[in-house]
């Protein structure tokens, strides 16, 4: 029988989350170009995939000249008790027209509201088309035990892949109870911080995952030690970051009066007041840290991902329209809160500079791309 998340206990400082509210359907996004893309005939999809892929070994998109619901699932409804006991986390902060987490106020500095939970199903659509439908690329094999999705969101990552491996127990956690009701049987999720002790017992993940968690992390060197702690011997750690500085495909580099490029740096500046580095995600900085905590077998692969319909190969124009749209969706949403409380500006400072911004990314004539990097290891055999 499929089931709801809500089964389950207080465990520890995390909770088995259960909810009053209606659950969210996973989205469709009717975008002209990929529609295009995904209504190929399987022959020419075949082709654009296969040159896409050799594009993206060779670190180098072609640019365009010419334009420069889940059937079968059931939710069980919520005891008393559960309800009872996960009530408090079901609060929320509002600040600027935004709605925030409640739990450990302050450790996540984005919004969590319908808004943006929308934004987070777009991106997992983006990446996963991007990686050619692939979830993950550690070898973890075709029957994993326990999974572990650090920094869950809305849970899309968890659920395809409690739904890919009937075999395993998926475990998402995340700060904000925005997750569906309606999962398949193994996979459920709980409120917590993975930066404060976990209590499951060591060697007891196969796989941990993290992904689009650069701006929230405060200690990567500690939840790195504590995902070796708690992982099975032979068993693998995958993290899939963007790093968001914009980068030119026809330029040496982007130009530093550019707005995007203006943007982000003000939203590393602000982070960094609020003590994130989100520049992590660079210079080979997560292997290296993958490798110092005890990780062997570190691969990096490193995929561009396109902002506009700059790109001549279909699949790439249609992450771009994604990633383009990813990024205005969220524009106001990622500079409130490290512009206001990071660099002490004004809401007014903070809409007028959007301005420039926004107009800034449907001008393709820079033909910008994000960096996404996968990196995995994994922990000896001989470990315990």
């Amino acid at each position: 029988m499929l089931r709801s998340p809500t089964e389950g206990s207080t465990l520890g400082k995390g909770m088995d989350i259960s909810s009053g509210e209606p659950s969210r359907e996973r989205n469709n996004y009717d975008v002209d170009a990929i529609l295009a893309y995904e209504q190929l005939p399987t022959a020419l999809r075949v082709a654009e995939d296969a040159d896409a892929a050799e594009q993206a070994s060779a670190g180098a998109i072609i640019a365009d000249e010419a334009s420069v619901t889940d059937a079968g699932y059931v939710s069980d409804a919520a005891t008393t008790a559960s309800t009872s006991v996960t009530s408090s986390i079901w609060n929320h902060s509002f600040e600027n027209g935004r709605r925030y987490h409640k739990f450990r106020e302050g450790a996540y500095h984005f919004p969590n509201d319908d808004v943006e939970q929308e934004r987070e199903d777009m991106k997992h659509s983006m990446v996963k088309m991007l990686c050619h439908h692939k979830l993950h690329f550690a070898p973890i094999g075709p029957n994993p035990q326990e999974i572990l999705d650090i920094g869950t969101g809305t849970g899309s990552w968890a659920i395809e892949m409690g739904e890919t491996y009937p075999s395993a127990s998926v475990l998402g956690i995340d700060l904000s109870p925005i997750q569906p009701d309606w999962v398949p049987p193994n996979v459920r999720f709980m409120v917590d911080d993975v930066e404060s002790p976990w209590l499951h017992p060591p060697n007891h993940f196969d796989y941990i995952h993290s992904r689009h968690t650069v701006m929230a992390i405060k200690d990567w060197e500690s939840l790195l030690r504590r995902c070796y702690e708690h992982m099975k011997p032979g068993g693998w750690i995958e993290l899939q970051e963007i790093y968001h500085f914009p980068m030119s495909n026809n330029h040496p580099r982007m130009p530093r009066d550019h707005p995007v490029a203006q943007y982000w740096r003000h939203v590393d500046e602000g982070l960094k007041q609020l003590g994130v580095d989100f520049r992590f995600s660079s210079g080979g900085q997560i292997a290296e840290l993958m490798r110092q905590r005890g990780f062997t077998g570190v691969a990096e692969r490193v995929f561009h991902v396109p902002i506009g319909t700059w790109p001549q190969n279909k699949m790439f124009k249609s992450v771009g329209v994604y990633w383009k749209t990813i990024l205005l969706d969220g524009l106001q949403a990622i500079a409130l809160r490290p512009l206001m409380r990071g660099l002490r500006w004004d809401r007014d400072q903070v809409e007028t500079f959007l301005v420039s911004v926004r107009k800034a990314y449907h001008d393709n004539s820079c033909q910008m791309f994000m960096p996404l990097i996968c990196v995995y290891g994994q922990k000896p055999l001989n470990t315990y």
